[in-house]
């Protein structure tokens, strides 16, 4: 089976560099994956992404050495079993509470005896390779997503669940959770503690620990921290930053 690379370079000691996409579309996944990411996330729970361009996308980012990871919309086995079955060798599973939901998760990830996965690997033989089945239970990563005060609360439980390979930290919800605002790259006390009890547990736990971030500078400070993984930032806000020079540019001619 293709070998997971993020696995290889946390093995190496080295964080992975993410990226997102929310937009629909193979060209512009490809457009990501070629930047030189680690990894390129598809996103479709807050993404405008269904199935069918989840797929295109998934065989664009396989173009590149780029891990294809996808974020479902919901813990929900079926929905779960079909990203795996197209070919993301990694799962980001929103809005993980307690447990049981976490095990509940990982177990739909994974093939029989260490879940409840259906077997149908239609695409991911064809990307991973026909010994796929041999070797999905230990390449495929399993990330639960800690967005909420109960998902804080059990944290050290949801870290215990066996098979899961990390969390992965929703900043705007979390942060509405514990009664601050939405948004990225907060510095707020409250949220830094809750990152902290976060990183903590996962360290403690052996599994890694995964921020979404939206720039450069507070990725960096993330991994210094001690995070696994960081999301750099997604496509839809490199397309407004180049839409922002265009109005530059405009400003520019109309002062003239």
């Amino acid at each position: 089976m293709r070998a997971n690379r993020l696995r290889e370079i946390w093995a190496q000691g080295r964080p992975a560099i993410n990226a997102w996409c929310n937009l629909p579309g193979g060209f512009s996944a490809e457009l990501m994956a070629a930047m030189g990411w680690d990894a390129v996330t598809i996103d479709t729970q807050h993404g405008l992404i269904g199935y069918t361009e989840m797929l295109a996308m998934l065989q664009a980012v396989s173009t590149t050495p780029a891990v294809p990871l996808v974020r479902v919309s919901w813990n929900q086995p079926g929905e779960i079993m079909r990203a795996l079955d197209a070919g993301a060798y990694g799962v980001i599973c929103p809005m993980i509470n307690d447990a049981a939901e976490c095990a509940a998760f990982v177990q739909a990830c994974r093939y029989p005896p260490d879940g409840f996965r259906s077997f149908g690997p239609t695409r991911a033989m064809v990307y991973g390779g026909g010994d796929y089945h041999a070797h999905a239970n230990t390449e495929l990563l399993t990330f639960a997503m800690i967005e909420t005060a109960q998902g804080l609360a059990n944290v050290e439980a949801i870290v215990a669940t066996p098979g899961l390979d990390g969390v992965y930290i929703g900043p705007s919800d979390l942060s509405l959770a514990i009664g601050g605002p939405p948004g990225q790259d907060s510095d707020a006390p409250a949220l830094m503690a809750a990152f902290e009890t976060i990183l903590q547990a996962c360290q403690a736990a052996g599994v890694k620990a995964g921020v979404h971030t939206n720039s450069l500078a507070y990725s960096k400070t993330m991994v210094e921290r001690g995070f696994d993984m960081v999301t750099v930032g997604n496509d839809a806000r490199y397309l407004r930053s180049g839409g922002r020079e265009a109005s530059d540019m405009r400003a520019w001619l109309a002062a003239r």
